[in-house]
């Protein structure tokens, strides 16, 4: 196993917790120096809040962990980081990623109706913006797809 399949592996992992909480299945962990050092799931339901998606969770996590030790990166910079994740981040996480100055984004599986890095919008790779981030797609796409289709499959036959 590589270790890119390792961490979207831990990212799974989140994913998995979102879906026994009743939560859409998304995980996301943040990676520095060949470290996990944030980890997160979707926990819009539990908090009530709609900006609370895996990815936004785990980039508080990696800027809090990062503006402690200080040094270059006391703003909480995530210039060196990695951040992988289930499903293509939405406009609002894309976004946060190029404002963190996120190095890399490696997603699982895309999302044709909300993708915000390379499906529906390219937020990530916009040459307007002041930020670019190296994207890789499909890195365990097969798991996280069914993950989120077993999800869906489950809510519909309890709303019936």
């Amino acid at each position: 196993m590589s270790i890119h399949e390792t961490f979207m592996r831990a990212a799974l992992k989140e994913a998995e917790k979102a879906f026994e909480k009743g939560e859409v299945p998304v995980g996301a962990v943040v990676v520095s120096k060949n470290q996990i050092i944030a980890r997160a799931h979707n926990q819009m339901e539990l908090l009530h809040d709609p900006t609370a998606h895996a990815e936004m969770i785990a980039i508080t996590q990696a800027a809090d962990l990062l503006r402690s030790q200080g040094g270059p990166n006391h703003r909480g910079s995530l210039e060196k980081a990695s951040l992988y994740v289930t499903l293509e981040p939405c406009a609002m996480c894309a976004g946060a990623l190029v404002l963190a100055h996120c190095e890399r984004l490696i997603f699982a599986t895309a999302d044709p109706s909300a993708g915000a890095c390379g499906s529906l919008y390219n937020i990530v790779n916009d040459d307007r913006l002041n930020h670019r981030l190296k994207v890789t797609r499909g890195l365990l796409e097969a798991e996280s797809k069914a993950l989120i289709q077993d999800f869906f499959k489950t809510l519909r036959k309890e709303k019936r």
